[in-house]
């Protein structure tokens, strides 16, 4: 692990949670934490917060001032009802965050900067989708908007890392769908898999999903995306990229039955909602790079996962219902 000063944008989401969990009181670390809606709750004796709107460039370059490492995981959530309730804004406010991000970071002359990037980036291929598949073709229709901001932030990077005189390096990670006890659960804006545990830790009657059922997913657990991106950082090269995924693919039917069993919900009511909004497109990852060149094995099954999201999302009921009176969150 990279001893120094890190500077964590999004600091408050999954990836920026994580991250902090891993690093707090870690020695010779020190930790710049940027956020902005969502409150912090991992405090620790290196980590100060700081409050920052990223759609300003002033406000980018006061994050990453006097950092080594930049890990650069903000960005307004594009889950399926936050695009279909408006298709655009989350678009621009990440180019925005994304490309005054880098030019704070170059500028800062930070030693090496992380960008989380996206498999939405991918066309739409049945086969292993090697990293250097990213620009073959259009991302999938449904992804079309999605997939060319990552790729254009991609772009960014690359031309960061390799086309100027003076190089900022820059590692992009492309993970599968990623999940995680510090998920948002907000059912406004909540990704598949937590919006599918809320709706059975609540009861609800019937649990709705939308589409079939039949849409499958490669996860990958936060913390274990997490090992790939600090083996990443530690790599010496000025540029790379490397997919992150699990390695097997799960149906939403799959997903809901092993939460069922989990909750020890039995009996739940189910149907299908085929009207609401829901992201398509299959994508599998080929991960022998990662696996070559990070060392990166999984290290969470399925059922582990969510066995530790279904027990957050219980104990947030609990403490915000005054049942709980720890702060074990």
């Amino acid at each position: 692990m990279l001893t120094g000063k890190y500077v964590i944008a999004g600091a408050t989401g999954l990836m920026g949670t994580t991250a902090l969990a891993r690093l707090r009181d870690q020695p010779g670390i020190t930790i710049k934490a940027i956020y902005n809606n969502r409150e912090p709750f991992i405090f620790a004796d290196n980590i100060s917060y700081c409050k920052a709107d990223l759609t300003k460039a002033d406000e980018c370059w006061k994050a990453v001032s006097g950092s080594d490492y930049v890990l650069s995981f903000a960005g307004i959530l594009m889950t399926a009802p936050v695009l279909a309730a408006d298709p655009v804004t989350p678009l621009t406010k990440n180019i925005l965050i994304n490309t005054q991000m880098l030019e704070a970071a170059y500028h800062a002359d930070v030693k090496k900067l992380l960008f989380i990037s996206s498999s939405t980036g991918y066309p739409a291929q049945d086969k292993l989708l090697q990293e250097d598949d990213m620009f073959r073709g259009d991302p999938a229709e449904v992804y079309f908007s999605v997939g060319w901001m990552f790729r254009y932030t991609e772009i960014l990077c690359r031309i960061f890392a390799t086309k100027l005189k003076t190089p900022l390096p820059i590692v992009v990670i492309r993970p599968s769908t990623i999940y995680g006890e510090y998920e948002d659960f907000n059912p406004a804006t909540a990704h598949m898999l937590p919006a599918l545990i809320k709706k059975s830790v609540d009861r609800e009657e019937p649990i709705e999903v939308w589409g079939s059922g039949e849409v499958r997913r490669d996860m990958i657990y936060a913390d274990d995306l997490f090992d790939a991106c600090l083996s990443a950082m530690e790599r010496p090269e000025v540029f790379n990229v490397f997919n992150v995924a699990f390695g097997r693919e799960y149906s939403v039917n799959e997903l809901l039955e092993i939460i069922l069993r989990v909750d020890d919900h039995k009996d739940a009511s189910i149907v299908y909602n085929n009207i609401r909004p829901i992201t398509g497109g299959r994508r599998v990852l080929d991960v022998r790079k990662s696996q070559e060149q990070l060392g990166f094995k999984p290290k969470t099954d399925m059922e582990t996962g969510i066995r530790k999201m279904v027990a957050r999302y219980k104990n947030s009921i609990a403490k915000y219902s005054g049942t709980n009176k720890g702060d074990n969150l």
